[in-house]
């Protein structure tokens, strides 16, 4: 059975992927902030850990050794209004985390680090590849791609694999992010919701299917995958009018929609798309889980 070791594993994504990770025969170890009470704590063993005590992170990969590494914990949220802690957690967290990783010599196979296709900016629209310049057009941006340049530096020491996830949600995920405000507006019945821009479109995952996507890449083949950043994306775009309208119709509800101009970004890019070629010709081509699915699962779901 292979140890492996998520950062961030009480967070959104690292419950799904803890789930997904034991399904598939690991023996999954998780760090969190705190002692959890239940959730993740009955599939993963966890231990208190702080990505800026670099000491603390040592010594979990010493006791744990895992032959695996996924990176997720962050501060995920663009808007976040602590510049400094951003930095502090996204940036030099990330690397005490590789540090950690060099000193506690563990025997390393695969560390697949989680930054954000967030660093592509909004300068550029369209379909989006590995290729595309990143222009960062805000701080979690650019904490991501300064997380990117931190990885490289250990990139001769670790077997590393960079992954840029585009937009994705699920159950669980906070109202903070678009598609949860949306379900969570409905499932309260309230009459009248306000957005920015309903014309841009851009591109959404289910939850589910991103953790597979990690998995396999945790399971291909080194020389396929190490060394590589990849989009993890659908390949396919939403306007906002689009995923009002589903949500509407699978929750029965006739909400209205008012267009708040302080939510409306200026020079905003019409579409947003990532390319998954790159990914699909590494681990192959998951089964898709359509919008629609994903919402009825949202609103459908005991919370």
């Amino acid at each position: 059975m292979k140890k492996i070791l998520i950062t961030g594993a009480d967070g959104f994504t690292g419950r799904y992927l803890a789930n997904e990770l034991q399904r598939a025969g690991y023996e999954v170890h998780g760090t969190v902030h705190k002692p959890l009470a239940d959730g993740v704590a009955s599939v993963a063993k966890l231990h208190v850990a702080d990505l800026s005590d670099a000491a603390r992170l040592t010594a979990v990969v010493q006791e744990v050794q895992p032959q695996q590494v996924v990176h997720l914990a962050a501060i995920a949220f663009v808007a976040h209004g602590d510049v400094d802690a951003l930095y502090r957690t996204n940036v030099v967290g990330t690397r005490n985390l590789l540090e950690a990783l060099v000193q506690g010599k563990a025997p390393i196979e695969k560390v697949l680090l989680a930054s954000s296709a967030n660093v592509y900016g909004n300068s550029v629209g369209g379909v989006l590849d590995e290729s595309t310049p990143a222009a960062p057009a805000n701080d979690y941006a650019v904490s991501k791609l300064a997380m990117e340049y931190v990885a490289r530096l250990y990139a001769e020491r670790l077997p590393m694999v960079l992954v840029r996830p585009f937009n994705y949600t699920g159950v669980g995920q906070s109202e903070s992010f678009l598609i949860p405000k949306i379900v969570n507006h409905v499932r309260r019945r309230a009459p009248l919701i306000e957005l920015g821009n309903l014309e841009v479109a851009r591109d959404f995952s289910d939850v589910r299917t991103v953790v597979q996507c990690y998995c396999r890449l945790l399971q291909a083949d080194a020389a396929m995958v190490l060394g590589q950043t990849f989009n993890v994306s659908s390949g396919r775009a939403w306007t906002l009018n689009e995923v009002l309208s589903m949500v509407r119709k699978i929750s029965g509800h006739p909400f209205e929609v008012r267009v708040n101009p302080a939510f409306v970004r200026q020079n905003e890019v019409k579409l947003l798309l990532g390319s998954n070629a790159e990914l699909e010709s590494a681990i192959g081509a998951l089964p898709p889980i359509a919008l629609a699915d994903t919402l009825r699962w949202m609103l459908e779901a005991s919370v």
